[in-house]
């Protein structure tokens, strides 16, 4: 993750952050396990909410453009000769955004992100 983090900086010619790219992928990896707010997790890594929230975003963009579509991660299960595939998902709780209702899950009861995997029956993820 650092090393897409340090691509991606380059591409965009940024001069410099409060967190390295290393820094910047624990936090993101903290934050998603944890489900901290974003407050806590930018205390604990000395940077402000909005610098947590931006750094988070960043990389959960980085990550989703690399994760391969629905349909591509079916062919390739079919070509791997797999019957069947396991999705699974889970909802990480995160703080009130201004735009709610999108990550406001009437399941849980609560605001969250939906992160899902497409798995081999062997439990690779595709």
């Amino acid at each position: 993750m650092s090393g897409l983090i340090r691509t991606y900086r380059r591409e965009i010619g940024s001069p410099w952050r409060l967190l390295n790219t290393a820094e910047q992928a624990l936090l993101v990896l903290v934050h998603l396990r944890k489900g901290e707010p974003f407050a806590e997790v930018g205390a604990g890594f000395g940077v402000s909410t909005t610098t947590c929230w931006r750094y988070v975003n960043e990389t959960v963009e980085l990550l989703t453009a690399r994760a391969p579509k629905l349909r591509a991660a079916l062919r390739e299960a079919k070509r791997a000769g797999h019957a069947y595939v396991v999705i699974d998902g889970t909802l990480i709780p995160i703080d009130r955004v201004a735009a709610d209702r999108p990550f406001y899950s009437g399941k849980h009861r609560k605001h969250g992100v939906n992160v899902q995997v497409i798995a081999s029956p062997d439990g690779a993820i595709l």
